[in-house]
């Protein structure tokens, strides 16, 4: 890695070149370059936690006169329990799972001696563009070296001190590997966002990595693809027949595990025939914790009823901009699904049964999901297999869960060894990207000097097979 100086268009040239090489660089030295990285961040972790604690220090001024949101302070603490060691323990992830390069996943003979074969390969240069993640240093230089990609990063100035840092740290310790000096570059100089965003003749992938105002910004000023979601507006939805402890595990890690992140939830959906009987109990357990409720009028209503007098301060009026908020905090907005008699209603042992097309409350709930959500994680809590499978066919999401909580969207959870970031995209890849995601395909063709104008439907052409062949 190195700390470059140099212009944004130098800096991406460099990193293309670098990318050729290490694009062919075998698995062995790329989980070499791993080992060395994971070693050097080890040694030197009081001198990182130093550097973020004075970033700590001015963020902290920036929070609390205005300038800076708690939620990116709390993005930017690396001294929070277990996140360091999560940083190290990502980069070991990463180096035992499989070589995601040479994969091949089609073979066609198309004729005797003509063999097609899809092969998995990098996408070649990334430009990441993140906020107050430090963590993410390591985390794409892991990712981008296994997975054979170049990348150029380019951090925010709340995290300068960590970011260059680590940055150091890494960048001595891959001298010392066969990884291309070039490969992982971060970008110092400041305001060079648009020029970057500029240089689509040899980035190939941007991942930007913050607040919906900065993926919104990139989306909208690069012709570069973007892989990325502005928002992480989640939703759990408390079906007619929610298991009312399930519902309360549920609602209470999806909202208070860590409000900042993405995955977490901001809107619970609420069916009519349970406000009074599951969401007390769901209700209680998150003003235990902090959460302020932010309820429509039925919701607000039940609660009244069943709570007690000293917790009505965090139960609040909902508006309808609420329902369209990532409050990336302890805030959640509760609204009514309006109960309808259903064929299914009866069916709530969890083994069969169907959803019949007249389940409008459940409906209902997909079609707030699918308007008012950002596609990226939502979960039904039912005791219907039939209810939960309709949900989870018809909500538009990357990740659709049944019973779990929505803070399961994590590249490590899904053993993906750790994440680049979370995608909403219905191209390329989808939900946590890990480094299946930072891969694209070639086809090979072997061949034996045929050409095209030989195989044809006239007299005395020849005839393809396309004979499928195990990969």
């Amino acid at each position: 890695m190195s700390l470059t100086e140099s212009t944004p268009e130098a800096a991406a040239r460099a990193a293309s070149i670098a990318a050729r090489t290490l694009a062919v660089l075998p698995v062995s030295d790329r989980n070499e370059a791993l080992t060395a990285m994971h070693d050097a961040l080890l040694a030197n972790k009081q001198a990182i936690l130093a550097a973020n604690a004075r970033d700590m220090t001015l963020a902290t001024q920036a929070s609390q006169s205005g300038h800076l949101s708690q939620s990116v302070l709390k993005r930017l603490d690396l001294s929070r329990p277990g996140k360091y060691d999560d940083m190290l323990s990502g980069i070991l992830d990463v180096r035992r799972l499989d070589d995601p390069i040479g994969k091949i996943d089609l073979r066609t003979r198309l004729d005797d001696g003509l063999e097609l074969e899809r092969v998995s390969c990098p996408i070649g240069v990334l430009l990441i563009i993140f906020e107050a993640r430090p963590e993410v240093i390591a985390n794409i230089a892991a990712l981008a070296i296994k997975s054979g990609n170049a990348a150029i990063l380019k951090g925010g100035k709340e995290s300068s001190n960590s970011f260059e840092t680590i940055a150091t740290v890494i960048g001595t310790a891959l001298e010392a590997t066969k990884v291309p000096n070039a490969a992982v570059q971060l970008v110092k100089t400041r305001d060079v966002i648009d020029q970057l965003l500029g240089l689509d003749r040899y980035i190939d992938l941007v991942i930007p990595r913050g607040g919906n105002e900065l993926v919104r910004y990139v989306k909208d000023h690069t012709k570069i693809p973007v892989l990325g979601h502005a928002d992480g507006l989640c939703s759990v939805y408390l079906h007619r027949d929610a298991d009312r402890d399930v519902a309360v595990k549920v609602v209470v890690d999806a909202k208070c595990d860590y409000p900042a992140a993405c995955n977490a939830a901001e809107t619970l959906l609420v069916h009519e025939d349970v406000l009074r009987t599951v969401l007390p109990a769901v209700a209680e357990a998150l003003l235990a914790k902090g959460v302020s409720l932010r309820c429509d009028e039925k919701s607000k209503a039940a609660l009244k009823e069943s709570l007690a007098p000293s917790s009505a301060v965090l139960v609040q009026d909902a508006t309808e901009e609420d329902f369209n908020t990532e409050f990336l905090d302890l805030v959640m907005a509760v609204k009514t699904v309006p109960g309808y008699p259903s064929a299914s209603q009866s069916t709530t042992n969890g083994d069969s049964g169907s959803v019949s097309g007249d389940d409008t409350s459940l409906e209902l709930a997909i079609a707030h999901i699918n308007t008012h959500g950002s596609k990226h994680t939502d979960c039904i809590v039912t005791a219907s297999s039939a209810a939960a499978e309709k949900f989870m066919s018809a909500v538009d999401s990357a990740g659709v869960y049944w019973n779990a909580s929505t803070r399961f969207a994590d590249g490590m959870r899904y053993g993906f060894g750790t994440e680049v970031g979370i995608s909403t995209n219905k191209i390329h890849s989808r939900g946590p990207v890990g480094l299946e995601g930072l891969t694209i395909y070639k086809y090979k063709l072997r061949g034996h000097g045929q050409t095209a104008a030989e195989y044809g439907e006239g007299k005395g052409k020849r005839r393809y097979k396309h004979e499928k062949l195990a990969p």
